[in-house]
């Protein structure tokens, strides 16, 4: 799902992309990836809520989204300015073949005495890599995977505990459900979908599934599948010249009235007044 949210991501090598990105403000819907999530805003404050426990994050800190780890954002700002970094494991693995060991916790709220010298030098190489691509050296892509690295280090070598340790955000086994639902709506969100079919998909009744998705969510599957096309149709608004109605249908929704009552509930403005905001 990264590609709609973290649309200006550029590789640096096969294992690390970094997105300087301006995103609308709002909220984005719960997804994962497989590669290791460095944020880091420059502008305004974010909720970023990781297997049900929300972090706030303030501009020019840095938050840590282990590998495979169900999670979404909302901003408060109009206009979101990050850097986010994506590090796959198998490319850290070349430098550090025991990474699969240990997971990474960094959340600026639990950042220790101990730890905050190295926190703050984890956000000074951050401000530093958005300089560098500001000033676009010949040898930018050299000097950023440089930096990319030191960070990945500091974080394996001060913020890093064993796997064998509790693991927050509970059962694994659910977690792995929620990750193939959540694979499935954003596959599948432009086409009906209903309770039966996601149900069908793990092999449990559809009331135990509402239960399930209910209680590790903290949501209803109908509202997180509304909120996944309501993203999806937003960025639409932003960047294509198409009708509204045709918009909302290409994104899975069929009520009229109900498309815009739910627009207006998650981001605060009808979707007309998107493409009147000259900011866009």
């Amino acid at each position: 799902m990264e590609n709609s949210y973290y649309a200006a991501a550029s590789p640096l090598s096969t294992g690390i992309s970094i997105a300087y990105t301006t995103a609308p403000g709002g909220y984005f819907p719960l997804h994962w990836h497989e590669e290791l999530e460095i944020l880091y805003p420059l502008n305004g404050a974010a909720d970023i809520t990781i297997e049900g426990k929300k972090f706030r994050l303030l501009n020019k800190h840095m938050l840590v989204v282990e590998s495979r780890k169900v999670h979404s954002t909302y901003t408060y700002d109009e206009l979101s300015m990050f850097v986010c970094i994506h590090v796959s494991k198998k490319h850290i693995r070349q430098y550090f073949p025991e990474i699969d060991s240990y997971q990474i916790l960094c959340t600026p709220e639990d950042v220790s005495d101990e730890q905050f010298p190295v926190y703050r030098s984890a956000c000074e190489l951050l401000e530093a890599l958005t300089r560098l691509y500001m000033e676009e050296p010949l040898t930018y892509r050299m000097e950023a995977e440089g930096l990319v690295l030191q960070i990945v280090s500091r974080l394996i070598r001060f913020f890093s505990v064993s796997q064998s340790s509790p693991c927050p955000g509970g059962d694994s086994h659910a977690m792995q459900r929620i990750r193939n639902i959540i694979t499935y709506v954003e596959e599948h969100f432009r086409e009906p979908v209903s309770l039966d079919d996601a149900a069908g998909l793990l092999g449990i009744g559809r009331e135990y599934f509402c239960r399930f998705f209910k209680k590790n969510m903290g949501m209803t599957f109908l509202n997180y599948l509304s909120e996944v096309r309501l993203a999806h149709t937003y960025e639409d608004l932003l960047n294509t010249n198409a009708p509204i109605s045709e918009v909302m249908e290409a994104n899975g929704f069929t009520n009229q009235k109900l498309f815009n009552s739910s627009f207006k509930a998650l981001y605060g403005c009808t979707p007309s007044s998107i493409r009147r905001e000259p900011s866009h």
